[in-house]
């Protein structure tokens, strides 16, 4: 009965002292948590970085793109800005639920090895978008498909012929990429958003910013 208490409490003693080193980080945690909850008398609290003997604050800051005011030469120019910038409104969202079915839809078809079930999975995908969104297409002028295609490729980096061709075939998507040269479509354009492209990539800005 002697050693059974001794050897009791011999184990409650070791069981009190782990107890205390593994609770002791968490007080220490909960104490620097308190005291950056505490106001201070002076300064400001920020991240820092310890180089050598110094420390630096880190201060995080926002992007902001920085614009110049356009001056536009006469008011069919400022027209066509205007427009540009409705079309990309529209069509914005269009571009970033493509990416985003693109990417669930590569996912699905990455944890399929039979051929067969990928076509029929791929023929159900086509059947539920062209149930939700058939009808909005259509109704995209001819200058909003042009922006949504270039668009397409910003989000996915894949031209529209490129995601044809990679889920319906070749011939698929040259027999598309005939039919949409005829009505002045190019399913192969690629976005450029320094040069040719770079007024729709300023509508981009403010329409994620809001201020559009």
């Amino acid at each position: 009965m002697i050693l059974s208490k001794t050897y009791f409490m011999t184990l409650l003693r070791i069981a009190s002292v782990i107890f205390i080193l593994s609770a002791a980080p968490l007080l220490a945690q909960t104490n620097d948590v308190n005291n950056i909850l505490q106001p201070l008398a002076k300064g400001h609290r920020c991240l820092a970085e310890v180089v050598g003997n110094d420390t630096i604050p880190l201060i995080p800051l926002n992007t902001v793109d920085v614009y110049t005011t356009y001056l536009f030469g006469s008011a069919r120019n400022f027209e066509q800005w205007t427009r540009t910038k409705a079309n990309v409104k529209k069509v914005y969202p269009y571009a970033i639920l493509a990416a985003a079915k693109l990417k669930e839809y590569n996912n699905a078809l990455k944890r399929m090895t039979d051929k067969e079930m990928q076509k029929v999975f791929l023929k159900q995908c086509e059947k539920d978008l062209k149930k939700d969104f058939e009808e909005e297409l259509k109704a995209l002028t001819v200058s909003q498909g042009k922006i949504l295609m270039k668009l397409i490729d910003r989000e996915t980096g894949q031209t529209t012929y490129d995601i044809v061709k990679q889920l319906r075939g070749t011939f698929q998507a040259a027999m598309w990429q005939a039919l949409a040269r005829i009505f002045g479509h190019n399913m192969k354009s690629e976005y450029d958003a320094k040069t040719e492209d770079i007024m729709i990539e300023r509508a981009i800005k403010l329409v994620e910013s809001g201020q559009f």
